[in-house]
């Protein structure tokens, strides 16, 4: 196991003894706001041991401790006081915002581990922190940021001190916890993905609202930094903008950025939203969390089919902002309420509205407008979308001759916790090299688990290298099909019909088989035969 899997194992495991009576998306909400702080203080506190140098205060005395001073910063905050202005400008410069030194996870810990009944000053401190974060903290205020996070809920004790010693509790778990790790920004960031997770396979259906699993995710981030007319030259230099319109969590959105950072590529910014406030918070924390500058990321909290984004509301086409990366994994077959005025909105003119049972190809239609002409699009859906009729047969007949769909990948049932059905990713562009669509059986490519189905990495190396490669034919698994014989099956994009899974059925030759029965019923009787023989010389009933 990793030492990110190993951390984040460590502290589910405190989670899971700590949170009690208290459920487990309440108690999240918590552990990760807990983390979050921590890691802006050891990065915060790492830039400034690095700007300070020299004049970087060694740790605190015992007598300092016992004054309450518990982090190098308070020492140099209380030695330099008309310094603190330019420092802390200094520090907006560097990573982008400040944090008082009473606020630091440092401080935080300590009056955690000395909380009794004389010392309650671990809850108040931690709610004006929270306060400061959102507001002052960053040159953009991240308001709401832990909106979420009821300091004084009944659900942590009946009063403030049985509250206060509950969080002085948590908090203590989560700092020895972590002192057993290396001192790693990236680890700690790592290590918040897989709680995430972790907390996802608990919430059951619940999970759909925000999260991707890592392995499905891999397959769309591989998808879109590849070179979009020709995917087999390989990934893309730099990816100016990249959106998500369901983001939940963020983890696919940065999932795209590592995969166009690690090997030397860049994006300019990561755009996305999330209409659940709590998953938009999550969203923002974890962005924040694995070294995203506040200038590098906007998430939005709205409704995306809605479209109450300004920015995505322009009128104007010369003026529409567009993204050369989009991924999305929509809540699948969502009810909504479309109105007669949404049919005459840009993003749906001249497709239709998808039907009130499955917001489906509303989600589509309304991230495809926003796709730019050298941009891909990858999309996770449920395979109704691939062949239901009435207005989402129109719509995909329409997307079909415009030759937007470049391919569709079918994946294994039971990947997601939030259902157990087999669900596709199409691959869309506004202009793509190919006049056919490759269609990808994976379905039967995976690993079993014990509660849902995995995807190893050669099931994804395979994905993605028969995406980029497009072969004519792979028996069993993939195939590029025309436009014709689609039009033949009247638009129908059931992968089955392209590409089977089955294997051809075995001839059985009758006459073989009954010379096999005869010749087994033979020596049936003649061992028959020779029992009853030697039952008979012991004077026992024949059978």
């Amino acid at each position: 196991m990793s030492t990110q899997n190993k951390l984040g194992a460590t502290l589910w495991a405190i989670a899971d003894d700590l949170r009690g009576a208290m459920n487990a998306d309440d108690f999240r909400d918590y552990m990760l706001s807990f983390l979050f702080l921590r890691y802006l203080s050891q990065h915060y506190e790492t830039a400034a041991r690095n700007e300070l140098g020299s004049d970087y205060p060694a740790a605190p005395t015992e007598d300092m401790q016992k004054a309450g001073v518990f982090t190098p910063l308070q020492i140099w905050y209380g030695q330099n006081p008309d310094d603190v202005p330019e420092f802390e400008k200094l520090m907006r410069k560097r990573v982008h915002y400040v944090i008082k030194p009473d606020y630091l996870w440092g401080h935080i810990a300590e009056l955690a581990r000395t909380t009794s009944k004389k010392n309650q000053a671990l809850l108040s401190t931690l709610d004006d922190g929270f306060k400061y974060i959102e507001n002052e903290s960053f040159d953009r205020a991240f308001q709401g940021l832990f909106s979420e996070i009821n300091l004084y809920s009944e659900k942590l004790g009946r009063g403030y001190e049985e509250r206060n010693a509950k969080l002085a509790t948590i908090i203590q778990r989560i700092a020895e916890g972590i002192s057993e790790f290396p001192d790693n920004i990236d680890v700690l960031g790592d290590a918040y993905e897989y709680l995430i997770g972790k907390f996802a396979a608990g919430s059951g259906k619940k999970a759909g609202e925000f999260y991707t699993p890592q392995l499905v995710s891999n397959i769309l981030s591989d998808i879109v930094v590849l070179d979009s007319q020709n995917p087999a030259a390989g990934k893309r230099q730099k990816l100016e903008r990249v959106l998500d319109i369901t983001c939940g969590s963020g983890s696919l959105l940065l999932n795209v950025r590592k995969h166009m950072t690690r090997e030397g590529g860049s994006i300019g910014k990561i755009y996305g939203q999330e209409s659940n406030i709590t998953t938009y918070n999550l969203a923002r924390m974890n962005m924040l969390l694995h070294g995203v500058k506040d200038t590098e990321f906007d998430i939005h909290h709205g409704d995306s089919l809605l479209n109450d984004w300004d920015m995505l509301n322009e009128q104007n086409p010369a003026k529409k902002t567009e993204f050369d990366a989009i991924v999305a994994n929509p809540p699948f077959s969502y009810r909504w309420e479309p109105t007669d005025t949404l049919a005459q909105d840009f993003r749906f003119k001249g497709y239709g509205l998808a039907p009130k049972s499955a917001a489906d190809f509303a989600f589509l239609l309304h991230a495809f407008h926003f796709l730019s002409v050298e941009g891909t699009m990858a999309i996770i859906l449920p395979h109704g979308v691939l062949f239901r009729g009435s207005t989402e047969a129109s719509i995909r007949r329409k997307l079909l001759l415009d030759g937007n769909i470049d391919t569709v990948i079918g994946l294994p049932a039971n990947l997601f916790f939030s259902t157990g059905i087999p669900v596709c990713i199409l691959v869309l562009k506004k202009c793509k090299k190919f006049d056919d669509v490759l269609f990808i059986n994976a379905a039967e490519h995976y690993d079993k688990g014990r509660r849902q189905n995995v995807l190893n990495e050669e099931h994804i190396k395979k994905i993605v290298d028969t995406y980029s490669k497009r072969p004519e034919k792979e028996e069993r698994y993939a195939r590029r099909v025309s436009m014709e014989e689609i039009e033949q099956n009247d638009f129908n994009l059931n992968i089955s019909r392209y590409v089977s899974t089955g294997t051809d059925a075995v001839e059985i030759k009758l006459d073989e088989v009954h010379e096999q029965l005869m010749s087994a019923n033979k020596a049936v009787a003649d061992a028959t035969a020779e029992h009853n023989k030697f039952l008979q010389e012991l004077g026992l009933p024949l059978i």
